[in-house]
């Protein structure tokens, strides 16, 4: 990595060369990673969430490709969330039989398990499946960043459902990774889970659940755009979109 510039707030950064992108194929990626040994408190997080930066395990990044700007933050405003008759039907069918529990950060043997089939079952065309590991699990979900995680469990009965890992900022709750039982794909515990957490950032007073970034042409990412209204940075600023609008930026 090459050294880049300072931003405000006296944080280094640090840009890759350029790689594959993970999300489409052909196109080449470059990333900007703030320097991994600032100190980053929720303050500085929840700032660097503002504008467009993502945590991955202790590492604060944004993508920074030549000529690309598909990668597009998105956040939505808990308190209008406007649920759409299959979200309704999603969070009517689950709050029936399914039960809620908030874990703090701690390597659990039955949340690898989870993760490692979710990975191989659903992600086994990517990255991820070429090195899934307890150590890069680890690496990516339990890496201390100087603030606050959830594990927010979701079980059916005894049965581990899903695993939401969720950060803490005083603005919002950040949808950092989401891993579910595969066998129960047909209660979209995905869904279920956004839908957790954003009842979770209303009832503690929160603004946003931050989903991280969106990309039109990835079918993995099209559930992000289905929860309305969608709040999209643009790199200068947080624009909100309805129900019935385009995530589109002037030109």
């Amino acid at each position: 990595m090459n050294a880049n510039r300072t931003i405000p707030g006296h944080l280094q950064l640090y840009l890759t060369g350029e790689h594959d992108c993970s999300y489409i194929e052909g196109l080449r990626a470059r990333t900007l990673f703030v320097d991994p040994m600032a100190r980053i408190d929720r303050e500085r997080a929840q700032w660097l969430q503002q504008i467009g930066f993502r945590r991955s395990g202790m590492h604060f990044y944004r993508p920074a490709c030549r000529g690309c700007q598909r990668c597009i933050p998105v956040r939505v405003p808990v308190a209008d969330l406007a649920m759409s008759r299959s979200q309704r039907r999603n969070a009517a069918l689950n709050d029936t039989d399914v039960r809620i529990a908030f874990k703090p950060v701690q390597l659990r043997p039955v949340h690898y398990q989870l993760y490692e089939r979710y990975i191989l079952a659903r992600h086994s065309d990517g990255d991820m499946a070429d090195d899934v590991s307890v150590e890069t699990y680890m690496r990516f979900l339990l890496s201390p960043w100087g603030g606050q995680t959830w594990f927010i469990e979701a079980y059916l009965g005894e049965r581990l459902m899903s695993v939401a890992v969720t950060d803490i900022f005083p603005d919002g709750l950040s949808a950092l990774y989401t891993f579910f039982d595969p066998d129960l794909a047909a209660r979209a515990p995905g869904t279920y889970a956004v839908l957790t957490q954003a009842r979770e950032a209303a009832r503690l007073g929160l603004s946003y659940l931050y989903l991280g970034y969106w990309i039109e042409e990835s079918p993995k990412m099209a559930y992000k755009d289905r929860f309305r209204p969608i709040e999209a940075w643009d790199g200068q600023q947080w624009q909100r979109f309805e129900r019935a609008e385009q995530i589109r930026f002037a030109s």
